[in-house]
């Protein structure tokens, strides 16, 4: 006769949590996992010396939440249910999750044959105690998972060389202006839209959205709605964070009208599964490139800039400056990790004393042929760094655009157009591919924009 032991279950945690990692600091933070079935199961948090309990369900399945403190560590968590699991080197400090496509994916080495600017000295010198990276390796699923492939790594040259740039440099400033551990969490594909990282609670929303058939069979294609937050981002759904920075809309651009939609849609979306209130959230514009069919890009770029005033606690970096006529992958991720990290220093955690937004347009008046633009986020002024206003364009009443002379006015702008005697809208820069000229003195550059809603 065979007789079979009963196999014992122990603690098992996802992936998200591990060695290495950061856990947001002062809140109540959700640490959860498996054990044995119906067993009490005990964390300890070496910070305070206090002990956490709570019993797992008939499925092994528990959770509980541990109080953090100020920024610190390293630290230690043991958890146990007659059988230690204990984690090293935790540190306690700022969470954000970085998500998109392949410009957020982007490693700070760059893509074969598609360089970031000054990488290799960024990577040499990138050694730092106080930043955590973790890389969620991609997947998909037409159901929720419970866990994603992926390791907490420390931030030294050969794992930086392979994390994503924009996130990179992102956190990189943010621990150096904050002096506190800062933990990265990429989860991004490239190529993919924005559809496929909602959940279907998100996505039910949107009437032009399909939900997708979880019977269907066969390879699943990663642009198939829901997929990646099901298995990319669901895993993590109530991990301790401060906010996310995202970086996509190429895959998009053809439906822009939606886009405006559903950018906002997708950060309520995961706000709404967090549960944990209106975490900030920032976002890359797409940055100009001659995609050569289709809808005009700057559509889309409209879409994002309308999108970033929609929902509360939200903002958009522009990258008017940096884009390239035949590469889709700006080389210059420093730039727009950094502004994204403004955004966040001074809208997250309330830091003054500098800019953190290129001018925006406050009001247009015409005065006979000329017509005055004003702008928010000039306060000392705007300039062109020496280069001549060329994409500003003007149309009358018959909605035909013509080039108009462009003169900088302190605050503002002031245009004329000899073909255009009774102006009634203006467009800056509203192509496909553009270099924008347009910056406050503060460095940061205006996005393209229109006053009209014409149709094109």
């Amino acid at each position: 006769m065979l007789i079979t032991a009963p196999v014992k279950a122990e603690v098992k945690l996802p992936a998200v949590f591990g060695d290495h990692m950061v856990l947001q600091q002062q809140t109540d933070a959700a640490i959860w996992g498996t054990a044995s079935p119906s067993k009490n199961v005990s964390v300890k948090t070496s910070w305070d010396g206090k002990s956490y309990s709570t019993r797992a369900d008939n499925n092994g399945n528990w959770k509980l939440k541990v109080k953090t403190p100020a920024a610190g560590g390293p630290y230690s968590i043991v958890i146990s249910d007659g059988k230690e699991v204990k984690l090293n080197d935790v540190l306690i400090g700022e969470v954000w999750i970085c998500s998109g496509q392949s410009n957020m994916e982007m490693p700070v080495k760059g893509f074969r044959n598609q360089p970031v600017i000054g990488s290799n000295k960024a990577i040499a010198t990138s050694a730092n105690r106080s930043i955590r990276l973790i890389t969620v390796t991609k997947n998909t699923s037409l159901s929720p998972l419970d866990n994603f492939e992926g390791k907490w790594m420390e931030c030294v040259p050969e794992n930086v060389a392979n994390f994503s740039a924009t996130a990179y440099y992102f956190g990189r400033m943010l621990q150096e202006a904050l002096d506190v551990p800062v933990g990265l969490i990429n989860s991004s594909w490239g190529g993919t839209r924005i559809e496929p990282w909602m959940s279907e609670n998100g996505i039910r929303k949107f009437d032009f959205v399909p939900v997708p058939d979880k019977n269907q069979t066969g390879k699943l294609s990663q642009q198939t709605p829901t997929v990646l937050y099901n298995a990319m981002i669901k895993p993590m759904v109530g991990f301790a964070l401060r906010g996310g920075i995202w970086y996509q809309g190429e895959s998009n651009r053809n439906e822009y009208k939606q886009y405006e939609k559903l950018m906002p849609g997708l950060i309520q979306n995961w706000r709404e599964e967090w549960g944990i209130g209106d975490f900030s959230f920032y976002y890359m514009q797409i940055a100009p490139y001659v995609y050569g069919n289709g809808a005009n890009s700057a559509l889309l770029r409209e879409a994002q800039l309308k999108a970033s005033t929609a929902i509360p606690n939200i903002g958009m970096a522009c990258l008017m400056d940096v884009g390239e006529a035949t590469c889709i992958h700006p080389a210059n991720k420093e730039l727009g990790g950094e502004r994204l990290a403004y955004l966040a220093l001074a809208n997250t955690y309330g830091k003054k004393g500098f800019e953190y937004s290129g001018p925006v347009l406050k009001e247009m008046t015409v005065e006979g042929s000329i017509v005055k633009l004003s702008f928010n986020h000039a306060n000392t002024g705007l300039t062109t760094y020496g280069k001549e206003l060329t994409n500003f364009k003007v149309a009358g009443e018959n909605k035909r655009f013509y080039p108009a002379t462009a003169t900088l006015t302190g605050t503002g702008i002031s245009l004329v157009c000899p073909s255009v005697d009774k102006p009634v809208a203006v467009r800056y820069a509203f192509d496909d591919f553009v270099v924008g000229e347009l910056f406050n003195t503060d460095g940061f550059p205006a996005s393209s924009f229109r006053t009209d809603d014409w149709e094109q």
